[in-house]
């Protein structure tokens, strides 16, 4: 029983190696985050709001992350009868975080088509300069998450959510500069639109791979009849 009772440790250490740069990702986006989704409100931007939702739902993840990590953690060396630990709930963590993405998503997007029949009015000056704090903040935290995205599902379904904010920023900044180049307040609806969009097909396969795990099936391009033949 002891030497079945370290099953679960090395793949746990994969998730716990990076708890401390979750940590300072979480505190980057919980500062940043309400800033942002005050700034959404003042300025009446889809896209800023877009993005500050995406940053909620990271904080979320990022949270759901380290509790995971803890938790899998702290059950490795407490229990005997289960001998892998709760290794897999890393697993859920991520399966939860593509979940809370795509009902975010799914949000935005029927925001966005109430907005396409009444265009409200955009303040895009203080719009691009949040949404560029927010750049440098995307940036910042996945720089620190990249190194750790390679080895656990749990950071990298945080990875994934940070670089959609990445890529949401970059689309805020593109569209304010259009609103106060032209006054088109139309080019802030459909980025904001673009951001969800963008986003789905990556959480599908995050939730994809997530479930592939907790169902127990063979690894995407595994040779099953290959390796039955050869055991």
């Amino acid at each position: 029983m002891s030497t079945g009772h370290q099953h679960g440790q090395p793949i746990q250490r994969a998730g716990a190696r990076h708890a401390g740069r979750l940590r300072l990702a979480l505190v980057l986006t919980v500062a940043f985050l309400v800033v942002q989704a005050v700034a959404s409100f003042l300025t009446g931007s889809l896209a800023l709001l877009s993005d500050s939702a995406h940053m909620l739902v990271d904080a979320v993840g990022l949270g759901l992350s380290l509790a995971a990590i803890g938790l899998a953690n702290r059950d490795g060396a407490h229990s005997r009868s289960r001998t892998f630990g709760l290794y897999r709930l890393e697993v859920l963590a991520a399966l939860a975080n593509a979940v809370l993405l795509l009902g975010v998503s799914a949000y935005v997007l029927v925001e966005a088509g109430f907005r396409i029949a009444n265009e409200p009015s955009v303040d895009a000056g203080p719009m691009i300069v949040v949404a560029i704090i927010g750049l440098g903040i995307n940036v910042v935290a996945l720089l620190l998450l990249r190194p750790g995205a390679s080895e656990s599902l749990n950071v990298e379904g945080a990875y994934i959510e940070v670089l959609a904010d990445l890529v949401g920023s970059v689309g805020v900044i593109g569209a304010g500069v259009i609103v106060l180049t032209t006054g088109w307040s139309g080019a802030d609806t459909i980025v904001g639109a673009a951001i969800a969009v963008w986003i789905v097909p990556r959480t599908l396969r995050l939730a994809s791979r997530s479930l592939r795990v907790l169902l127990q099936v063979a690894p995407a391009g595994l040779d099953v009849d290959g390796l039955r033949s050869s055991l």
